[in-house]
């Protein structure tokens, strides 16, 4: 897993959102692409006409979820911590009782892909060394990390909207609220830069 900047700005959380913004859309329009593909495939039972093509486009979706994540990734701590925060501070009539359940979620999700990640870098440093990207040892390993992680992904897709909403509040909360909203750790950045906090 990439590591976060130690003390993340302002700048730096906008463009964590702006990157979970973006996998929320993204990660909408690719189940949409497999119900489509899903539905045209199979039978009435729900069984595939072709199941080594049906197989080989569940792991292209598996696959762009996942990289479309890659984003996500390195801001997703923060981006939990944030929402944390700022739901504490937000007035109690502006926060949707589902918030707290859905970052528990994000939590849990999070906590999963990353050991998932591990055992994926792992099982993919015990590869031969002619086990290279495009082999299909390699490629193999790669779908089943990606299969593993997709329901996680999945859970952030269909939650991550909840940081989202989170934030937008935060940004409309009056000013006095607002000072108790501030990142965490950018008034930390600010004294390094030799601004007031």
């Amino acid at each position: 897993m990439d590591t976060l900047p130690i003390s993340p700005t302002p700048t730096d959380h906008r463009e964590f959102v702006n990157h979970l913004d973006r996998f929320v859309r993204e990660s909408e329009q690719i189940p949409a692409a497999w119900d489509a593909y899903s539905e045209d495939h199979t039978d009435l039972d729900g069984w595939p006409y072709d199941e080594d093509a049906y197989g080989l486009r569940k792991s292209r979706r598996d696959a762009d979820t996942a990289e479309a994540f890659e984003a996500v990734r390195a801001g997703a701590h923060h981006l939990l911590a944030a929402a944390e925060t700022q739901l504490t501070a937000l007035p109690a009539r502006t926060v949707q009782n589902r918030w707290v359940w859905q970052i528990g979620t994000l939590h849990n999700a999070l906590e999963r892909l990353e050991s998932l990640h591990a055992e994926w870098l792992q099982t993919r440093d015990s590869l031969t060394a002619n086990a290279r990207p495009g082999t299909n040892v390699y490629e193999d390993a790669l779908a089943d990390y990606y299969a593993e992680s997709w329901s996680y992904l999945d859970d952030w897709a269909t939650h991550g909207r909840a940081i989202l909403d989170i934030n937008a509040a935060a940004l409309k909360a009056p000013p006095r609220i607002l000072s108790a909203l501030r990142v965490p750790g950018a008034a930390a950045a600010r004294r390094r830069a030799g601004r007031p906090g």
